[in-house]
């Protein structure tokens, strides 16, 4: 071959290959922007639809939280019987029973805030077996008033949990 044909074919070649290049950069730029676009509006259209779900999920287990309250608990639930390990047993399955209704919405609440839930919950647990365990109770009665008088004296497991609930439905706003 001859060089000033070779010559005129890179002329004519370099140029549109150049020009393709861009394209192809330009184009798929802009895909790429319309795709993170279309994503970021469904996305917002999500968010949205599952917000409603989000704050009843927060607002049932504040719930939660409320009722597991011992003070609230104490009061709310009468023993059945005066020994204590009877009313200690039934209170701690008002709890279970009560957190497995709402075992569900974990879905919808972050897992930082269902972990804190659960050690509030544990805690409170912990907090009823301790007292039962104490000697100076001898009945339900005596179980109740330690655990209320305990609470005099330091804050409830579950206070802790609600103002995270609190500062986390705060943020989703």
């Amino acid at each position: 071959m001859n060089s000033p044909l070779i010559v005129e074919i890179i002329a004519y070649t370099l140029p549109s290959l150049i020009t393709g290049g861009v394209a192809y950069f330009l184009f798929n730029s802009h895909f790429k922007d319309q795709q993170n676009t279309r994503r970021w509006l469904l996305q917002k259209d999500n968010q949205a639809s599952t917000l409603p779900v989000r704050l009843q999920a927060y607002e049932r287990m504040t719930l939660f939280m409320e009722r597991i309250n011992p003070s609230q608990l104490m009061v709310r639930i009468s023993p059945l019987s005066e020994d204590k390990n009877d009313y200690r047993n039934f209170v701690i399955a008002q709890i279970e029973q009560e957190f497995e209704h709402n075992l569900a919405q974990q879905i919808y609440i972050s897992e930082r805030c269902w972990s804190i839930i659960v050690t509030a919950k544990n805690a409170t647990i912990q907090m009823i077996r301790l007292a039962a365990a104490n000697e100076k109770v001898t009945n339900a009665d005596g179980l109740r008033e330690l655990v209320l008088s305990d609470l005099l004296e330091k804050p409830s497991p579950s206070s802790a949990a609600l103002a995270f609930i609190k500062d986390e439905v705060g943020q989703l706003w």
